[in-house]
């Protein structure tokens, strides 16, 4: 077998190879074993040194002639993302009632729904109304039953969390990313050609600069307004014992914000008639599906920990969650910025070289997340953190957000580029599921273990009896008798340490094939209709 080594130098060869747009059609590349065949129609663009798809008529639009569908992109995405940050601060919020870990995992099945947004895209794809057209047909009806949920959840969310219900908030909060996965599908396969071919590469960057403005809003700026004590210290002159806003107000407000907003979109903007006449066909989907399971289905199981419990832990000890949301706010400019600068590279012809350098390092930060959970209680005073504690959160947070922003953008800029437009909306699902499932159920299962792995021991008892701290009634029982609880082993610790070890071993070995992905012709990844 061929040594990941020797395989990496072959990738570097076939980078460095000049490429002869006249022979482009019968070159071929030869990357750890496998034969790759390079697309049989491909433009040459020797300005960008980038290439397109498409006729050199196609190719001479610009970026900045897309500027308006940009915006609108960048719009809906933003959209898409109030209900994704929303949906993370919830943990936050029930972390404070004291709930275990397992309904911490019984709530995280909230996200699956764009993990099995798959299931329906080919119902998206398919049935829309020609007049109307192929994207607004989903997406007007979709975000105006979003709108709707949401300020129906507006009226009963309060009480919901008041009473500790985890089962039904859980119920609630999956409908909720339900409407804004098809959301997602319909928004995604609109990007293939609302978009020049030659800009289509930037539909990643619209959604990661969207995505990042939707989550500020509906996770930071919430918390943010939501906590007494940060608004008594930054925003009243009178304290108060609630936030400014609750979780009802927010969500009534958003739901207004997309009533209007869809309204204007189905009015005033119209849609390419770009679908084909004809049966669609899913045998090319289910050969890639087939192809890149095998490659992504452990991708993100090295940052499970990290990415899924250490802002529980950090709250859990003591950390307010107000500050931990307000440390995303300086974040917000790189989190803009860096897809910005990266465009350059994710845009050609080569965007998962970056998602494979930035695996190591984010793996390493996994491990220093678990260094400052461990680190927390000891720095903790009776006025709380001291501000060089802050300081270290915000550059580790910011280190994570590099690596983590630069995989996201290099791979959704690679989906963009081999998605077949004919059914565009599934195939950028199809792709956008692997990397969702990679993230979801990893988060899930260390959520799950980390009670089991973790011993919890009931210290000071005036009972006799030996108590267990594994449970909140436990935990409350000690506290009757006198005795308080003491982590012996943290399963936390384990888990990071598990995981970085799994995704360092992921990517030694397989990270080879995935670049290899990127040598595959268009052609490969085309759909071919069954009549």
């Amino acid at each position: 077998m061929q040594t990941r080594k020797a395989a990496s130098r072959r990738v570097a060869e076939n980078q460095e190879m000049p490429i002869d747009p006249l022979a482009w059609k019968s070159q071929v590349s030869h990357v750890d074993g496998f034969e790759f065949k390079h697309l049989n129609n491909l433009c040459y663009n020797e300005l960008d040194d980038i290439p397109q798809c498409g006729s050199p008529k196609q190719a001479g639009k610009g970026r900045y002639g897309d500027c308006k569908s940009i915006s609108l992109l960048i719009l809906l995405y933003v959209l898409q993302g109030i209900p994704l940050g929303l949906a993370t601060s919830i943990p936050l919020l029930l972390q404070s009632h004291r709930i275990s870990y397992s309904e911490q995992a019984l709530f995280s099945l909230v996200f699956w729904p764009f993990s099995l947004k798959l299931l329906w895209a080919p119902l998206v794809d398919a049935i829309f109304s020609r007049r109307f057209g192929r994207r607004k047909s989903w997406l007007v009806p979709t975000q105006y039953m979003l709108g709707i949920f949401m300020l129906f959840l507006a009226r009963h969310i309060d009480a919901l969390l008041e009473a500790g219900n985890v089962v039904a908030i859980t119920a609630s909060f999956f409908i909720f990313e339900l409407l804004a996965a098809t959301q997602d599908i319909a928004v995604d396969g609109w990007a293939l050609t609302m978009l020049s071919k030659e800009n289509v590469g930037f539909a990643s960057t619209c959604n990661s600069i969207g995505h990042t403005a939707g989550y500020f809003l509906g996770n930071v700026l919430f918390l943010a307004l939501e906590s007494a004590s940060f608004c008594n210290q930054y925003l009243r002159t009178e304290p108060s014992d609630v936030g400014i806003v609750t979780l009802s107000d927010f969500l009534h407000f958003w739901g207004v914000v997309f009533m209007v907003t869809t309204t204007l979109v189905a009015i005033f903007k119209s849609e390419a008639r770009t679908f084909e006449k004809g049966q669609v066909a899913v045998h090319g989907v289910l050969a890639t599906y087939q192809q890149l399971l095998c490659v992504l289905k452990l991708r993100s199981v090295g940052f499970a920990a990290a990415d899924s419990v250490t802002g529980l832990k950090l709250v859990e000890s003591g950390v307010p969650k107000a500050q931990l949301a307000m440390l995303a706010v300086p974040l917000v400019p790189l989190q803009v910025i860096l897809p910005l600068v990266i465009s350059r590279y994710t845009a050609g012809p080569r965007p998962l070289h970056i998602v494979s350098a930035a695996i190591p390092f984010r793996l390493l930060m996994g491990l220093v997340f678990a260094l400052l959970v461990w680190w927390t209680p000891y720095i903790k005073t009776d006025s709380g953190f001291p501000m060089h504690y802050y300081m270290a959160l915000l550059v580790s947070y910011a280190l994570h957000q590099i690596s983590l922003y630069s995989m996201f953008v290099a791979q959704m800029a690679f989906n963009a580029k081999v998605s077949d437009p004919t059914i565009g909306g599934t195939y950028m699902t199809l792709l956008n599921t692997m990397c969702n499932l990679g993230s979801n159920w990893p988060g899930t299962l260390v959520l799950w273990l980390v009670d089991p792995l973790s011993s919890i021991a009931c210290k000071g008892a005036t009972r006799s009896t030996e108590l267990s701290c594994s449970t909140a009634q436990q935990a409350q029982l000690c506290t009757e008798v006198g005795g308080r609880c003491e982590t012996i082993v943290d399963g936390y610790y384990i888990e990071s340490v598990l995981c970085a070890l799994l995704g360092l071993l992921w990517w030694w070995f397989v990270s080879p094939r995935l670049l290899g992905l990127q040598y595959l012709g268009l052609s490969a990844w085309k759909t071919k209709p069954q009549l």
